[in-house]
């Protein structure tokens, strides 16, 4: 009888701890939450603007980059999807790369690997390959995006200031 509630504990220590543990793709997507807030930084010496948003009843975040001179702005949206952190790009040239994310070890950088994307044809140029996020610390960050176009890699380094 002792041995059976022994294996009954047990069993219930195992489930609560799987259910209470947080997923890879959860911790990644919370820290990406602490990026909420409007941020400011320069992109090829033009002033850009950069506002991320909790939204959906905190199961998304949108990304949205503004800059100076372009009339439209990208915006990408990132939410969790089973076991995965996946962020899709709807891109000011047509298409939606989506990408899924790992986690550094010290849990400051997210780092965005290409999965596939719709809508495109080579007519737009190119899409989205590649998207880091580094947290530094709660008024800073970087960004790294990589657009691949016509077979080369374009890469792109933001590096931001929270403003408010």
């Amino acid at each position: 009888m002792k041995s059976s509630h022994l294996l009954l504990s047990a069993v219930l220590i195992a489930i609560s701890t799987v259910a209470f543990a947080q997923s890879d793709a959860q911790k990644s997507f919370n820290q990406l939450k602490s990026l909420a807030g409007s941020w400011q930084g320069t992109f090829d010496g033009k002033p850009m603007q950069i506002s991320v948003r909790v939204t959906s009843m905190g199961n998304a975040l949108m990304h949205e980059m503004k800059m100076d001179g372009r009339a439209d702005d990208p915006i990408t949206m990132l939410y969790v999807d089973g076991d995965r952190l996946l962020l899709t790009h709807y891109c000011d040239a047509g298409n939606r790369p989506r990408m899924a994310a790992t986690m550094t070890p010290d849990g400051r950088t997210v780092d965005f690997h290409f999965l596939d994307v719709a809508n495109f044809n080579s007519k737009q140029g190119g899409y989205m390959q590649h998207a880091v996020f580094t947290t530094l610390d709660a008024n800073h960050h970087t960004e790294d995006w990589t657009f691949l176009a016509q077979g080369k890699l374009v890469n792109a380094h933001l590096d931001l200031q929270r403003t408010k």
